[in-house]
């Protein structure tokens, strides 16, 4: 298994489909990667020599990837937390934010849904 950016990529897949694994890198930018790298992307993960490996890991590290992702991240969504805009509002109250409905839906944020008494159908 070839490890990139502290993950472990498959070896029995598409070179394209295993850099997917990495946080940060979809389809579109695998490609793009390969391409940059001079790397055949149908070439399965373990017939990819160790200079490609390189190679590969030199182009991805221009990207924003994994951890330095997450943070960036994290810190954009704080900062609209402490600025009060909306959408950090809705951070705060574990709200979708943006701009779905609440009124039946929304399981994933607002969590499990609570029981309200005495509210029986006539």
């Amino acid at each position: 298994m070839a490890r990139i950016k502290g993950v472990d990529i498959p070896d029995n897949k598409h070179i394209v489909i295993s850099l997917t694994y990495i946080y940060g890198i979809g389809h579109s930018l695998a490609k793009e990667i390969c391409a940059g790298a001079k790397v055949e992307p149908t070439k399965k993960t373990k017939d990819v020599t160790s200079d490609e490996i390189v190679k590969l890991r030199n182009e991805i590290d221009k990207h924003l990837t994994e951890g330095d992702l997450r943070r960036e991240i994290k810190m954009n969504i704080k900062t609209k937390m402490e600025i009060g805009s909306y959408e950090g509002s809705r951070h705060k109250k574990g709200l979708p934010v943006r701009g779905q409905s609440t009124r039946r839906n929304a399981r994933t944020r607002k969590g499990k849904g609570k029981v309200v008494a005495n509210k029986k159908k006539i």
